[in-house]
C-alpha cells in the first residue's frame, strides 16, 4: 500500500497525517507549527508522528530555555575536576539526527527563536562562549505546538518562516484523528524513492514560483519548501518524476496557509477572427488542438491555491492584514522591566552583587575556570583552592512586566452618542475579561456638557465595570479639552504607582467647551490642542480614533500633537475597538 492512500475521512486530518509523512521522508523541511491547545485530537497525532519516526530521538524544549541551555557551553564539571576546558552540547546540538519538541511556541523569546531558526536553515549551531568555539551538527525536525488563544499569541514569525508547514487541528473532531496507514518500510521505501529522483523542470519551477506570488508568498524559503514537498509527495507514491498532483498538493500544504492575498482569476481573453476560426480545427488526426501545458498548469496550481485557503482571507487581507501574525508580544502587557530583581530571567551580566542572592554561582564558576591554571601559575597555589577575581562574578539579570492601565477617553456629546458609548460598553468589558491574563487595568473618562468624568477608576473586576457603565448618558456638547486633561493626570497618577498608562482616545476632535467653561469653538480647540501637547511632552502613548462619519483632519491633528497614532473608525465595533487596543506597541 503506498503513503498516498491514507484514509480520506476528512481532508483536514489527512493532510495533516501527510505532513506527518512528509517530515519523516525529508526531515530537510524544517518541521512543522502545530496550532492547537491540548487534547485528543494533537495526541492522536503526535503519537503517530512518532510511530512513523521510532528509533529517532526526541527531545523536549524546555520553558524559557536560554542560549546557555540551546547551544552549550563549558563543561564546568570537567573544568572543576582538573580535566581541561571541554565544550559541552546543547540542546539543540543533542537532537541532531531527532525531533525537537517545543510546547507552548507561542511563548518562546525572540532570542531563543533566532537560534532555533539558525540552526534549522544551516543544519548546524556555532558555539563561541567561555572562550571557546566550536561548530556542532544540528540537523533535527522541530515540532513547534502553538497554543496560543488569541490572535496575536502566536510562533515567532522567524521561526515560523523556517518550518515548512503550518497545521491547524482545532477544528478536528477527535473521532476524524483516526489511524495512519503509513509504516516504517513505507517511510523508508520513499526514501529511496527520493534519493534517486531526477531534477525538476523548469516548467514545474516557474508555475510553482507564480502560485506562489499570486497568493502573495514572497519568501525564497517558502519557496524551496514547497518544491521539496512536491518531490516527497511524488515520492510517497513511489515515483521519482513529478507530476502536476504533487505541484498541486505542495501548493495546498505549504503556500495556502502562509497566503497573504486570494488569487485573482486572469479574464480570458477575447478571441481573434483568425483564432476564433482555427480554434476548433481537428488536426490531421481528428483530435482537438490542446491549449498550452504550461498554462493548464498555472490554472491547476492556482486552483489548488483558492480551494486551500483560509477561510476569511479576503477580510483579512482588505483590513490590511496578512495571514502571518505580528511577532511583538508588546500588547500582553505593560512596558519591560529590564533591572527587575525577579521575574523571568533573561541572562547573566558581569558585575558586583547588590545582595547575595543576585550573585550566579555557576555562571561565576564557568567565567573562572577558563583562567586557573594561569593564575595558579602566578600566585604559587597548590590547586587545592579555586581562585575567583572580581571580572569573574555574574549577576542575574531579569524581566518583569509592569501592570498596565488602558485610560478610555469616549465622547458622550451628540447625536451618535448613543450607539458609540454602547459599543464601548462592549469593548471595556471585553477587556476586562482578559485583565488577570494580560496583567490590565481599564479606566473610563467620558465628556460631554460641561463635564468630564471618571466614571470608572483603575479597575480589573468586570461587575464593577459593568455597574458604573449601566447608567451612562449621552449627548450636549463637547469639552474635549477638559477630557484631555483629565487623561493625561489619570496618566501620570497611574504612571506614578508603577503602571504603564494607555490612552486610547474616541472622539471626532471637535471640541467647543474650552478649560474655562466658555462656549467658544477657537479656544476650545486651542485648549485641546495644548492638552494633546501637554500629553505628547510627558510620553504617554496612545491612539485617537477619530469616529466622524466624515473626518475632517482634527482628530489626526490632536493625535500628531500627542504623539499617538491615528485611527479612522466611523461605526465602532467593540471587537474591532479592542483589537485596535491590543495592537498598539507600547514596549
Amino acid at each position: 500500500m503506498s503513503l498516498g492512500e491514507d484514509h480520506a475521512q476528512d481532508d483536514r486530518w489527512a493532510d495533516a497525517t501527510r505532513v506527518a509523512a512528509l517530515l519523516a521522508i525529508d526531515p530537510g523541511l524544517g518541521g512543522v507549527v502545530v496550532r492547537a491547545r491540548s487534547g485528543p485530537v494533537r495526541e492522536a497525532w503526535l503519537d503517530q508522528f512518532r510511530r512513523l519516526l521510532e528509533p529517532c530521538a526526541w527531545r523536549r524544549l524546555p520553558p524559557g530555555a536560554g542560549d546557555a541551555a540551546l547551544i552549550g557551553g563549558l563543561d564546568l564539571a570537567a573544568a572543576l575536576g582538573g580535566q581541561g576546558r571541554r565544550m559541552q552540547a546543547g540542546l539543540l546540538a543533542q537532537s541532531d539526527g531527532g525531533v525537537l519538541l517545543a510546547p507552548m511556541a507561542e511563548r518562546i523569546a525572540p532570542g531563543a527563536a533566532a537560534l532555533l531558526a539558525s540552526a534549522l536553515d544551516g543544519g548546524r549551531v556555532t558555539v563561541e562562549r567561555d572562550g571557546l568555539s566550536e561548530v556542532q551538527a544540528a540537523r533535527f525536525v522541530l515540532v513547534a505546538l502553538d497554543e496560543g488563544v488569541e490572535a496575536d499569541e502566536a510562533c515567532p514569525a522567524r521561526l515560523a518562516e523556517s518550518l515548512a508547514f503550518h497545521l491547524s487541528l482545532d477544528t478536528i473532531g477527535h473521532r476524524e484523528a483516526t489511524g495512519i496507514a503509513a509504516n516504517s518500510d513505507d517511510i523508508a521505501e520513499a526514501r529511496r524513492c527520493l534519493a534517486e529522483a531526477g531534477p525538476v523542470p523548469d516548467a514545474m519551477v516557474e508555475a510553482l514560483c507564480g502560485a506562489g506570488l499570486a497568493l502573495g508568498v514572497d519568501s525564497p524559503r517558502a519557496m524551496r519548501f514547497a518544491l521539496r514537498t512536491a518531490r516527497a509527495l511524488a515520492a510517497m507514491e513511489g515515483r521519482t518524476e513529478l507530476e502536476p498532483d504533487d505541484l498541486s498538493g505542495a501548493v495546498r500544504l505549504v503556500l495556502a496557509p502562509r497566503a497573504t492575498r486570494l488569487p485573482q482569476a486572469e479574464p480570458e481573453a477575447e478571441p481573434s477572427p483568425e483564432t476564433d476560426s482555427t480554434q476548433d480545427r481537428p488536426d490531421d488526426d481528428g483530435s482537438q488542438t490542446e491549449t498550452t501545458p504550461d498554462r493548464e498548469l498555472d490554472d491547476i496550481l492556482l486552483e489548488a491555491a483558492r480551494a486551500a485557503l483560509p477561510e476569511g482571507l479576503e477580510g483579512l487581507w482588505k483590513q490590511g492584514r496578512g495571514s502571518h501574525r505580528s511577532s511583538d508580544r508588546a500588547s500582553r502587557g505593560g512596558a519591560r522591566l529590564k533591572q527587575a530583581v525577579r521575574g523571568r530571567r533573561i541572562g547573566v551580566r558581569a558585575g558586583m552583587p547588590r545582595q547575595p542572592s543576585a550573585l550566579d554561582v555557576v555562571e561565576t564558576l564557568k567565567a573562572g575556570a577558563p583562567w586557573q591554571r594561569m593564575r595558579r601559575a602566578e600566585t604559587g597555589g597548590d590547586g587545592a583552592r579555586l581562585l575567583l577575581r572580581r571580572d569573574d562574578l555574574r549577576v542575574r539579570r531579569y524581566e518583569q512586566r509592569s501592570d498596565a492601565t488602558v485610560i478610555m477617553v469616549v465622547d458622550a456629546s451628540g447625536s451618535a452618542a448613543l450607539q458609540r458609548l454602547a459599543e464601548t460598553k462592549g469593548a471595556v468589558e471585553l477587556l476586562l475579561a482578559e485583565a488577570y491574563v494580560r496583567r490590565t487595568q481599564v479606566a473610563l473618562i467620558a465628556f460631554r456638557g460641561q463635564t468630564a468624568e471618571a466614571l470608572l477608576p483603575p479597575t480589573r473586576s468586570l461587575a464593577r465595570a459593568r455597574r458604573c457603565l449601566s447608567d451612562l448618558a449621552g449627548g450636549g456638547a463637547t469639552p474635549l479639552a477638559l477630557a484631555l486633561e483629565a487623561a493625561g493626570a489619570l496618566a501620570l497618577g497611574e504612571r506614578s504607582r508603577g503602571r504603564e498608562p494607555r490612552l486610547v482616545i474616541l472622539s471626532d476632535g471637535r471640541g467647543n467647551i474650552a478649560l474655562d467653561g466658555a462656549a467658544f469653538r477657537t479656544r476650545a480647540e486651542t485648549d485641546a490642542m495644548n492638552a494633546a501637547r501637554r500629553i505628547g511632552a510627558a510620553g504617554v502613548r496612545g491612539i485617537f480614533i477619530d469616529t466622524a462619519a466624515r473626518p475632517r483632519g482634527d482628530g489626526e491633528r490632536l493625535a500628531e500633537a500627542m504623539g499617538a497614532r491615528f485611527a479612522v473608525l466611523p461605526r465602532v465595533e467593540a471587537g474591532r475597538l479592542k483589537a485596535i487596543v491590543q495592537a498598539i506597541d507600547f514596549a
